[in-house]
């Protein structure tokens, strides 16, 4: 669906650098690295709100620069700062911006309303945070893009709404046309609901690939540090402890020592070794 090739924005004093990646119909990528990453400059590129420096957009079989308008059709958009009118009430702010696309129906806003809880009659700015969002999340799902952008939504959620909101997602993507892209900090959230994995770093492209590759491809191993020493340039890191060391590894398919603990390390160990290790400077694993 989107193709992202060789993408570099400079921005001032930052600079993302060099992105490339292929996100199939049908999927959620999750979208991870620290503040200052790149991450939201990212979406917004994808989202027609910067232009590149350098690289390409596919979106389909389009190139992005010769189809921007038709493509932009094509993209939801879930964004942090106030992107409706605020004296205007949901209704109001919905059948005005939703004039712009074609496709938006009304009749799958009011059902979005309707399971988010939210009161078509309040005015914009009366609205929580995370009301807001949800607002947003309900009118891009009304005008039916193939490709829904969401940068950080969840950490305005509340515990109840969570569980449906992945549920929302997944329901999206069932039908094997569209796809996610779920810009967050909660690592949790990524475990739970992605099947690809991009991880930003300084605006550098750490690592992408299908989430199980990744899982396949890493093991986390604590043990005696004499004995994971001896893994040599499986090693990404090795951290000392005050009961024994623990590494994150490359997972060669060779058996470990069975006097090793062995286990899958989840995505926030993955983000913190990856960092503390030699991954940082612009080495990058594609899986």
């Amino acid at each position: 669906m989107l193709k992202i090739e060789n993408v570099s924005k400079r921005k001032q004093t930052f600079e993302l650098n060099h992105i490339s990646f292929d996100l199939p119909s049908g999927y959620i990528m999750g979208l991870i690295g620290e503040n200052g990453a790149g991450k939201t400059t990212l979406l917004r590129i994808i989202a027609g709100l910067y232009s590149v420096d350098e690289g390409r957009l596919i979106f389909g079989r389009q190139d992005y620069m010769r189809a921007e308008a038709d493509i932009r059709q094509e993209i939801g958009v879930v964004f942090h700062g106030d992107m409706f009118d605020s004296s205007v009430s949901l209704a109001g702010n919905a059948r005005r911006y939703g004039s712009f696309y074609p496709a938006y129906d009304e009749n799958v806003l009011k059902h979005y309303a309707n399971l988010f809880q939210l009161n078509m009659k309040k005015r914009y700015r009366q609205l929580s945070k995370g009301e807001k969002l949800k607002f947003a999340l309900a009118f891009a799902l009304a005008h039916k893009p193939r490709l829904l952008l969401l940068d950080e939504p969840t950490a305005n959620f509340d515990t109840e709404f969570r569980t449906g909101f992945f549920q929302v997602l997944r329901e999206y993507t069932g039908n094997g046309e569209n796809s996610v892209i779920l810009s967050t900090h909660i690592t949790s959230d990524i475990d739970k609901a992605a099947d690809y994995l991009l991880y930003l770093r300084e605006g550098r492209q750490i690592l992408f690939g299908d989430i199980e590759r990744i899982r396949d491809a890493y093991r986390m191993a604590a043990g005696e540090d004499y004995k994971l020493r001896l893994l040599k340039e499986r090693v990404i890191h090795l951290e000392h402890g005050e009961y024994g060391s623990k590494a994150l590894v490359r997972n060669s398919g060779s058996p470990f020592d069975p006097a090793l603990r062995i286990w899958e390390p989840s995505i926030e160990e993955l983000m913190y070794h990856m960092a503390k290790g030699g991954m940082q400077h612009g080495s990058t694993d594609q899986l």
